[in-house]
């Protein structure tokens, strides 16, 4: 006799395969969709539903026939790709950071994996308040006593778990604030450079909107490339770098009177988990 598949075996299977699907790319950084179809023996449509459903979680994104998880010049990868690397560096520029942080400021954050990263240090630094685009800091400072949280709202996009648009803008431009914290996707010729305009629009609103700047980049900055151009590092009161950010790069910008601050490294006794 004929036995049907239960919806559960068959939802489970679904399930198994976009997990796999999801560690190929992640670990390739990215991968032609004509490809995956043919890895997975699946049609090409079913492999744009998968990778549809795994870009709707903010995992994945799709390209021009590409699944892209690590950035390019063009495509800045997703914030769940980026918040798996360079952890240890990330943590020692905001513990760097926390040095210039008092507490009465209003300071606003990016959405950046690298700034996500003060969340859990700022208990110590309140009364603050926070204004930020950014959906996981949102719901890590909502509940910190004696902080006030401003949300920008805005279009919600899962890539970067976090609001932009038009009504971030308007709403950040509103504000006057102390400090703004950012981070950045890639550094060419001493700029900040990001692959997605709504993103540089909005920084260009939250570095307006500010009295002092401070960039935190880690060495790999220095390594990538992207397409809209965004500030000069010399425009920041202060560029955080680690301490594996190559001497010639640190040189070349203090000569340029750029005021770098090198963070030292992170205990593995003092790196949270």
């Amino acid at each position: 006799m004929d036995v049907m598949q239960k919806p559960e075996s068959r939802r489970a299977r679904v399930n198994d395969r976009r997990g796999a699907i999801m560690r190929a790319v992640l670990s390739d950084g990215s991968m032609r969709i004509e490809d995956l179809a043919q890895q997975f023996n699946i049609s090409l449509m079913t492999a744009h539903r998968d990778l549809d459903e795994l870009e709707s979680r903010g995992i994945l994104r799709k390209t021009r026939g590409v699944a892209v998880a690590s950035s390019t010049s063009l495509v800045e990868s997703t914030y769940a790709y980026r918040e798996g690397r360079q952890r240890a560096e990330k943590e020692a520029l905001v513990r760097e950071c926390m040095n210039y942080i008092e507490p009465g400021q209003a300071i606003v954050l990016d959405d950046s994996t690298t700034v996500r990263y003060i969340a859990q240090f700022l208990h110590s630094r309140t009364p603050l308040t926070v204004v930020t685009n950014a959906l996981p800091l949102m719901n890590e400072l909502r509940d910190v006593r004696d902080l006030t949280l401003i949300a920008l709202g805005g279009t919600y996009y899962h890539w970067c778990s976090a609001f932009m648009g038009l009504p971030t803008i308007q709403g950040m431009s509103r504000l006057r604030t102390d400090t703004a914290i950012m981070s950045t996707a890639a550094i060419v010729d001493d700029q900040c450079f990001h692959q997605e305009q709504e993103t540089v629009d909005l920084k260009r609103a939250m570095f307006d909107s500010t009295a002092r700047r401070i960039l935190l980049a880690d060495h790999t900055k220095f390594e990538k490339r992207a397409l809209y151009g965004l500030f000069q590092l010399s425009d920041f009161d202060m560029v955080i770098v680690d301490h594996a950010t190559p001497e010639e790069h640190v040189s070349r910008l203090r000569a340029k009177g750029v005021n770098v601050v090198i963070a030292g490294p992170v205990a593995s006794s003092q790196r949270i988990s």
